[in-house]
């Protein structure tokens, strides 16, 4: 996976508030069978003043001196089998934060010669160093694996490929058929078809997940390509599930 050029979300590689204690920084592209992603992490400073790092991006432009900035910089976060990319380079920067990975991230890691160390596997439980200010969850098809977040005070639910809202005009011409055929447009975004189709032998356990995200009740979604929904998050999750349930 390389990145390439993008000015999709400019400012690039700063962060933006968009909640108190809660931040986004939006990167350039990364490339991923050969179709380009824009990229996106969510940076959330605890209760404790420690700074949580979900899906790092490139560390270009002084980000992490930013990031390290707002606080301690304790735990870095590979959310998904695929979210993997710059966790090595972020262990190196901050060498005291633990790593906490998705199941299968660390194997798929290794399949593109990429070792990847980390300190903790992430579950369907909140781990107690953030018990207290998240709720998370596993969805897990065998295919894809994906941890999710849910920031309580914030409202905030954090999604990595769950859902994806690509706005056609901050794409390349050639991809967004490609993109309207998958179901991941803005503003109707939604759980990509490959992904939508690994679930199918787990309607239930899908069913659970989208039901536990609407009782969360979250304001808004942050998704780590394309555009994010910061009102109505809860509507959005019924809307982009509902024809899955």
């Amino acid at each position: 996976m390389l990145e390439s050029r993008a000015t999709g979300y400019e400012p690039l590689y700063k962060l933006k508030s968009i909640a108190p204690n809660v931040w986004i920084a939006d990167g350039g592209w990364i490339r991923f069978y050969g179709m380009p992603f824009p990229t996106r992490m969510t940076v959330v400073r605890l209760a404790n003043g420690d700074i949580w790092v979900h899906s790092p991006i490139a560390n270009q432009e002084g980000l992490a001196d930013a990031v390290a900035a707002l606080g301690s910089v304790r735990h870095l976060i590979a959310p998904n089998w695929i979210h993997y990319a710059w966790i090595p380079a972020w262990q190196s920067r901050f060498q005291e934060a633990l790593t906490w990975v998705s199941p299968g991230a660390v194997e798929r890691a290794a399949s593109k010669s990429i070792k990847l160390t980390f300190d903790h596997e992430l579950g369907n439980e909140s781990p107690s160093q953030w018990s207290g200010e998240f709720e998370q969850r596993l969805a897990d098809s065998d295919y894809h694996r994906e941890v999710i977040f849910f920031h309580r005070k914030s409202k905030t639910l954090v999604l990595t490929d769950l859902i994806e809202n690509f706005e056609s005009d901050k794409m390349p011409c050639w991809i967004r058929p490609l993109l309207r055929l998958g179901g991941v447009c803005d503003p109707n975004g939604g759980m990509p078809r490959d992904i939508a189709a690994s679930f199918r032998r787990y309607p239930k356990h899908l069913r659970d997940l989208v039901d536990t995200m609407i009782a969360w009740n979250p304001e808004r979604v942050i998704l780590a390509h394309g555009r994010c929904y910061l009102t109505d998050g809860t509507a959005e999750i019924k809307r982009a599930f509902g024809r899955l349930k």
